[in-house]
């Protein structure tokens, strides 16, 4: 079977993970998944596929006889999908011999646009997977699920020498705890790949340090015909604070550049209240930026009197780099695979975070490879069936690359 085969029936699956949960999985439905991956990878050979109370998904491929000595690699992609844009009622789209120009999303009144998304014209005579512009995809990650699993088959299916492999499949990752919970002693391998975002020949080792801050503003309230010099608006505190903060945003930031992001702000003259989220690829950097919010409260609390702004400031996850530099055959041996297909190899430091950032510094170094995924996380997400043949293909070819690695 082809990897966009199985991606087609898995991206039907509703499996958006929830930011207001406090259950794990904080949603019961990526079970849905789950249960589905275990029997299939059951059905192709894999004996021990298994799901846990938590819903952690582990499989393992012994060693092909005389490969035992062999370094035991892992794989592993995420079953959710992002909670901020609906991934439930998914219909997927076909879009043979693409022309590379405009493609009308459904009746949705979206566009997936070459003026939008630059990269389409060099797409141009394969076939996309596209929404109807209503939802995402889904692509975010279960084009690297299915890759996973399409590996597995053929791996399996053409007798493919290797040494010991580790399948794993996580909740969670869209809300940043795909990783809380996974049982790295039980997954076994020495070291892992996570198979998440991005076009194929994609090698991140690269991340953002991460942190989040949620910050609450008590004004005071009266009626504003009495209100000289004793009026705290707090909503104007909020906007005050938020100026305060350098101008470097998502949308003013490229690279390696690191920025502050608004994502949440409500509230009236009495309370309000903001989120944001804090990132860096420098911790030393990072800690700038964190000590520059620290440093915007207490000025305003100085000003409006203490306890008029409240700050939760707390880290989510480091840049994986230094967990990789020690072992960078996990990169080098990724970008001869990918170059032995005709691939260009692109190593990028990735603007955001995966699972294999925490699970590197659990112990598992764990570097991340494209999908062939673009546009995630909302109505243009789309991947081509091209390009998941060839992330299926490197995923082979690093079986086999280590299965004679310093042999």
């Amino acid at each position: 079977m082809k990897a966009y085969e199985r991606f087609l029936k898995y991206v039907t699956i509703h499996t958006a993970s929830s930011e207001d949960s406090v259950t794990v999985p904080t949603t019961a439905r990526q079970f849905d998944l789950a249960k589905l991956l275990v029997s299939e990878l059951r059905l192709l050979g894999v004996e021990d596929a298994m799901v846990d109370d938590k819903c952690y998904v582990y499989g393992h491929i012994p060693a092909t006889p005389g490969y035992e000595a062999q370094p035991a690699i892992g794989f592993i992609a995420h079953m959710d999908t992002v909670p901020d844009f609906s991934g439930e009622n998914v219909r997927p789209r076909l879009v043979e011999d693409y022309d590379g120009g405009e493609i009308v999303l459904g009746s949705s009144g979206r566009n997936l646009s070459p003026e939008q998304f630059p990269h389409l014209p060099s797409l141009k005579g394969r076939t996309l997977i596209v929404t109807d512009g209503t939802t995402v995809l889904g692509g975010d990650d279960k084009a690297g699920i299915a890759e996973i699993v399409t590996a597995v088959e053929r791996i399996i299916n053409e007798n493919i020498p290797h040494g010991r492999l580790s399948i794993g499949f996580t909740p969670d990752e869209e809300v940043g705890s795909g990783a809380d919970n996974f049982d790295v002693a039980l997954f076994g391998a020495d070291f892992a790949y996570t198979v998440d975002g991005g076009c194929e020949g994609e090698i991140e080792y690269e991340n953002f340090n991460a942190a989040g801050a949620k910050i609450g503003i008590n004004g005071f309230n009266i009626h504003p015909g009495d209100a000289k010099n004793k009026m705290v608006n707090a909503l104007l505190v909020a906007m005050e604070l938020n100026s305060m903060l350098p101008d470097e945003t998502p949308s003013n930031t490229e690279g390696y550049e690191g920025f502050f992001h608004l994502t949440d702000m409500s509230g009236n003259v009495e309370h309000a209240e903001l989120s944001y989220i804090i990132r860096d690829h420098s911790a030393s950097i990072m800690d700038a930026r964190k000590a520059t919010l620290v440093h915007a409260v207490k000025l305003l609390n100085e000003k409006y009197g203490e306890g008029t702004v409240d700050l939760d400031l707390r880290d989510q996850y480091q840049n994986m780099v230094e967990k990789i530099k020690p072992c960078m055959h996990l990169i080098d041996n990724a970008v001869d695979v990918v170059r032995s297909l005709d691939v260009n190899p692109r190593v990028l430091a990735i603007r955001g975070g995966t699972d294999g950032a925490r699970l590197s510094f659990m112990g598992l170094p764990c570097p991340n490879l494209g999908t062939g995924d673009f546009a995630c996380h909302g109505p243009y997400e789309h991947v081509t069936i091209e390009g998941m043949d060839t992330c299926t293909d490197i995923l082979i070819g690093l079986v086999k690359k280590y299965a004679d690695f310093n042999k």
